[in-house]
């Protein structure tokens, strides 16, 4: 016989990644001594990358939700598509900070191949591409206005 699962115990990763986050955000809150430092493309990749799994987990959940529990799964749609326009902004705020020091990125210009860091396997370009993808798939145009991606390929 198993026992349920106390709530402290459930969901150990997403515990431990809002745990994360929680820390990052005390660390670069300013104090007396330090000045906080500006947001770079690095943090906003990583952040890029946290939102869009977050989008996956919230679709997911929206779509085990509906069918027992059709309200429910109607607020984590709407949630997601919350988060989507979130994660979009945060991808169009990576595209105005300014590249690495003597690196002539056009602001705005959607290149994998002449971010910073170089090419990655998956760029946040693509990363964002393959999320707007499920969130049209799922999500009414009328739903996602007035946000929209200015990242074409």
């Amino acid at each position: 016989m198993t026992s349920p699962t106390r709530p402290v115990d459930a969901h150990p990763y997403l515990r431990a990644a809002s745990a994360g986050i929680r820390h990052h955000a005390r660390a670069l809150a300013p104090s007396d001594t330090d000045p906080p430092e500006p947001a770079d493309r690095a943090h906003l990749d990583v952040l890029h990358a946290h939102l869009a799994a977050l989008l996956q987990l919230l679709d997911r959940l929206a779509d085990t939700a509906r069918p027992p529990h059709p309200a429910a799964g109607r607020h984590l749609a709407t949630a997601h598509t919350r988060l989507w326009q979130a994660t979009s902004e945060v991808h169009a705020a990576f595209h105005l900070l300014p590249g690495a020091p003597g690196e002539g990125v056009e602001k705005g210009a959607c290149e994998p191949a002449r971010l910073p860091e170089g090419p990655p396997v998956l760029t946040i370009c693509q990363r964002h591409l393959a999320a707007g993808h499920v969130v049209r798939r799922k999500t009414t145009p009328t739903d996602l206005r007035p946000h929209t991606t200015a990242c074409v390929r």
